[in-house]
């Protein structure tokens, strides 16, 4: 089995280290802090070989050219990371499979946060790696796709098995929760999980990863066809209910 370390850096992202025991090769899923991801190699006695980028985003590949320099760890990622100054040594999309030793993860497509993200999905370990396209109880921002393409992304992730272990990037999960209970008030598996978040960061716990089914019980974006009524839109296509969720948290205080 494949061993999983995350790590808090940067302000609010987590750090992902994934080691193969067997042929010693560990990637980190992308690069937010350079330093930190070096330093949790040396504490864990793992060599860094891989780099999988999900975006291009500074807090997601900024950390690319000194890993690169240092490691000469081969780099996979979606072609907008050359944005930032280093194209990957491998472009992926949708289709393609990316190893660690013998595991292989699927790359999904999943635009939406930018265009050209990326997730990863090992099936022999039920685990993926989300990037910032799903948070717990939230999903990123629409910076640069559309309504439509972005819920497309969502509805693939919801589509994996439902005992899915998901890592994604930041620990937003507290503030998601107050705005989920905004518009889903009523759902009782939501305001029991509310609670759970707040004893686990009272006590500065994480609360990534998440598991699949918990957040289609939970989430109101992946949410968004059972909340159309209570948004005044029970005959629009799903995909407008999404909008309309995002929007609303985009400005929700």
């Amino acid at each position: 089995m494949l061993e999983i370390h995350q790590f808090p850096c940067l302000e609010d992202n987590y750090g992902i280290l994934v080691h193969d025991p067997e042929s010693g090769e560990t990637t980190t899923i992308d690069t937010p802090d350079a330093d930190a991801i070096l330093a949790a190699c040396a504490a864990k006695g793992w060599r860094l070989t891989q780099i999988w980028n999900t975006h291009w985003h500074p807090d997601h590949a900024g950390g690319n050219a000194p890993l690169k320099e240092k490691t000469g760890c081969l780099i996979t990622g979606p072609a907008e990371v050359s944005r930032i100054g280093m194209a990957p040594d491998r472009v992926v999309v949708e289709g393609d499979g990316v190893h660690l030793g013998e595991a292989q993860a699927a790359v999904i497509d999943v635009g939406g946060h930018t265009l050209g993200h990326i997730a990863y999905y090992i099936a022999k370990e039920n685990v993926g790696f989300v990037g910032d396209s799903l948070f717990a109880l939230g999903c990123g921002r629409m910076f640069e796709g559309e309504p439509k393409q972005f819920w497309t992304s969502l509805s693939k992730l919801a589509a994996l098995p439902d005992d899915t272990t998901l890592y994604c990037a930041h620990e937003y999960t507290a503030s998601n929760a107050k705005f989920a209970l905004s518009v889903d008030p009523d759902n009782a598996a939501l305001q029991t999980r509310a609670e759970e978040i707040k004893r686990l960061r009272a006590a500065n716990k994480p609360t990534v990863p998440m598991v699949l089914a918990e957040e289609k019980r939970t989430n109101p974006f992946l949410r968004a066809p059972i909340l159309k009524a209570r948004l005044g839109m029970a005959d629009a296509p799903d995909h407008e209910a999404f909008a309309r969720i995002r929007e609303m948290k985009d400005n929700f205080r």
